[in-house]
């Protein structure tokens, strides 16, 4: 791992921060920020948090992270008046976790209205699986240059009770009760259920892949 990194750092300089930053991580209060700007870093890239509009209409990536509870993440994502400008984005944009499930059209989490980004409604896994997912899990069916360099069946680590059922828009499927999507994609939107940035060198691709687009 040591040495990929060093490889990494010596092809992709750091951004500096401010107006124009190649990489804006969108800070709406949301959990997951952090360890998502200490991977990229860990990749020779320096990100900006914020939710500036001007910032991150001016980003070349955007990254939006997320955990914790659907409806009063959407609530501050309309304070900020977000929840209009992300479904508009044209750069690459990259939804992790719950930033994924608020990018699609609605979460069975308290009946909360989605940015319809991608054409599927986010539902809760039943009562005869644990709830949370917790840990380790594979993905199958991978469809995207997302996966550049990722095999199949690879793992990721997931934290989640609720799900994307099958869609068009679907790139890669995990088995948990039955086959959801673990990742989706609409144009330069992208999304990942799981945790790239706590998926060891997988996840590392990756984030890298993304980047790279």
């Amino acid at each position: 791992m040591k040495n990929v990194n060093m490889d990494i750092n010596k092809t992709n300089p750091s951004p500096l921060r401010g107006a124009g930053a190649e990489i804006i991580i969108i800070d709406y209060g949301a959990g997951n920020i952090q360890s998502v700007k200490f991977a990229l870093k860990r990749l020779g890239y320096d990100a900006v948090l914020s939710h500036d509009v001007k910032e991150i209409l001016a980003a070349d990536k955007i990254i939006f992270p997320g955990v914790g509870e659907a409806s009063s993440a959407m609530e501050k994502l309309k304070a900020t008046g977000l929840d209009t400008v992300i479904p508009k984005l044209k750069q690459p944009v990259l939804g992790i976790c719950l930033g994924m499930q608020l990018m699609c059209n609605s979460s069975e989490e308290r009946h909360t209205e989605g940015l319809g980004i991608f054409n599927v409604d986010v539902v809760k896994f039943s009562k005869l699986v644990k709830v949370p997912q917790i840990g380790w899990n594979q993905l199958t069916e991978l469809k995207s240059d997302l996966f550049k360099n990722i095999r199949e069946k690879e793992y990721m680590y997931l934290v989640h009770s609720y799900y994307a059922p099958l869609c068009k828009e679907t790139i890669a499927v995990t088995h948990y009760e039955f086959d959801y999507s673990s990742a989706l994609r609409r144009d330069n939107f992208y999304g990942v259920q799981f945790h790239p940035e706590k998926s060891s060198k997988a996840g590392e691709q990756l984030l890298l892949n993304f980047l790279n687009m």
